[in-house]
């Protein structure tokens, strides 16, 4: 086995940085947490030497919280619902952490749609936290330091974390690698409506809630709720432990939030009685850790120098259509390896 090789002295200063912030995330400081988030979503790859020590020293104190993702489509109400769900389970004595994934600005790389300002309530609630983070054009619109915010959000002592992501699509899916539940929010309609909604997403969803049901919704509200309750009975479930439900709620009026932590309540129950909750984050986990090794190499593959002067040539070639795809992909891992950047590299 290869020895490890020895720290140096800023590499000592770092550690001991990270490991004081983290000293102070998980004694409950808002700014040090603030400060650690930040830390974990930069790309600089200095800043990633801190975050992996910022870790070590979370992990300890984190995983004790219930990890729900909620999505639904643009209008479904989903902050209203986040708002209403979070300051209802702050009532109850939790400390809730909202991990809003935002769309990310083309321009500045920031987030555009600002959670803070579209849940003011929660954001002044003593024991609630919003952290908008931007997507970055990550897969499935989960921001790749997500699971990173969520070890830091339960190190400082939040017990519930919900994360809201951008919206219902074929790769939105990929909020299901990051939490313990996950919840599908709809909007009164049913039959059509029913079409309207990747049938992938509706056997995902652990959860099926129905907003706004109150006013002139509450008849259109029940029924969606029959008709998605009777679509369920049609697909396979896809662990034995738990049923998929559906509920209906208004997060406008308040009504039926409690039944929505009663069937949370009930999800965690059975599946840490069968095991499935503590096996699917082990699996999750080692999710991750390939994710990484994968955004990491494909990272030095783009910033090696052979690479890039590859690709002066196989690019142009590829879009002219006189070099096939697998052709100049197989050459730019050719250039990556060897160092090699010429464009007619063989392999």
């Amino acid at each position: 086995m290869t020895p490890a090789s020895p720290l140096t002295a800023s590499d000592t200063t770092a550690e001991a940085a990270a490991h004081d912030l983290g000293t102070k995330v998980v004694a409950g400081d808002l700014r040090a947490l603030a400060r650690a988030i930040t830390l974990l979503e930069s790309g600089r790859a200095d800043h990633r030497v801190q975050g992996e020590a910022l870790i070590r020293t979370l992990l300890p104190a984190a995983g004790k919280s219930i990890r729900i993702g909620i999505t639904g489509i643009p209008g479904v109400g989903k902050s209203t619902f986040i708002e209403a769900f979070g300051l209802s389970l702050v009532e109850r004595g939790h400390k809730v952490a909202v991990l809003a994934v935002d769309p990310t600005s083309p321009r500045s790389g920031g987030s555009i749609l600002g959670d803070k300002t579209r849940m003011e309530k929660l954001a002044r609630a003593r024991n609630a936290y919003i952290r908008p983070s931007p997507s970055g054009g990550t897969l499935g619109g989960v921001a790749r330091r997500t699971r990173e915010a969520i070890i830091a959000v339960e190190a400082a002592g939040y017990d519930v974390v919900l994360i809201e992501t951008v919206g219902v699509g074929q790769s939105e899916t990929a909020v299901k690698d990051l939490v313990d539940m996950f919840l599908l929010l709809l909007a009164p309609g049913g039959g059509d409506d029913l079409q309207g909604i990747k049938k992938g997403i509706v056997e995902m969803a652990d959860l099926i809630v129905v907003n706004k049901a109150d006013g002139d919704l509450a008849p259109a509200a029940e029924r969606a709720r029959r008709d998605y309750a009777s679509a369920l009975h049609l697909l396979r479930p896809e662990n034995s432990d738990w049923l998929p439900q559906v509920v209906k709620c208004s997060a406008v009026v308040g009504d039926g939030l409690d039944d929505i932590w009663k069937s949370v309540e009930a999800f965690r129950k059975a599946t840490q009685g069968s095991g499935r909750f503590d096996s699917q984050r082990a699996d999750q986990a080692r999710t991750w850790m390939w994710n990484e090794v994968n955004e990491t190499l494909l990272g030095e593959l783009r910033a090696a120098p052979a690479v890039r002067s590859a690709l002066a040539d196989l690019e142009p070639a590829v879009a002219e259509g006189t070099v096939g795809p697998s052709e100049a992909a197989r050459r730019i891992l050719a250039a990556f390896r060897t160092g090699d950047g010429r464009a007619d590299t063989q392999a």
